[in-house]
């Protein structure tokens, strides 16, 4: 019997650690749903930064993320470089993009989970402007840790597609 219950334990112990943790931080409901016939322009945000490390490509990764996350609520959706945070709505044109989103990753920490233990950790900030009226109408701040039995296959990257598809779906319903 004694031995079910540690085998049990341990069982609930390595399965707790197989899954990946999300928080939304900050939430700021939009004031209205967004249209799905309206055009959506997303800016790709500065890499990633740890203590004194760039993580190249993070920016570009975050970008697709949350391309991706628009395209299945939006007809069209495009990444620019051109441009980066509140600037870009001077430039945008309203009539093909009713929306610009300006994602900004404020934390991204790619560690050496399987053998450290130390999670990969991200924390992303999404703002959502109406490029007409060049208001703020949704702002959400998230943080993800990956599991620890990772194995190696794990990155922040990773941790973008949940609580991105989330947080956008939640703009649109």
């Amino acid at each position: 019997m004694s031995r079910n219950i540690l085998f049990m334990g341990t069982a609930l112990l390595v399965l707790g650690g197989c899954s990946s943790s999300y928080q939304h931080n900050e939430f700021q409901k939009p004031e209205v749903k967004l249209d799905r016939s309206v055009g959506v322009l997303i800016s790709t945000p500065e890499n990633g930064w740890y203590s004194d490390r760039e993580y190249n490509n993070s920016g570009r990764m975050t970008a697709n993320a949350v391309r991706n996350s628009f395209s299945k609520n939006s007809r069209k959706v495009a990444i620019t470089t051109k441009c980066k945070g509140e600037s870009c709505l001077d430039t945008v044109d309203a009539n093909i993009y009713g929306y610009y989103v300006q994602p900004i990753i404020l934390h991204w920490e790619d560690r050496a989970t399987e053998w450290s233990g130390k999670s990969d950790k991200l924390e992303i900030q999404i703002i959502t402007y109406d490029t007409k009226t060049k208001k703020e109408i949704g702002n959400s701040t998230y943080s993800g840790k990956s599991k620890w039995a990772s194995f190696g296959g794990d990155h922040p990257q990773d941790l973008l597609e949940e609580p991105t598809n989330a947080y956008v779906e939640s703009l649109y319903k």
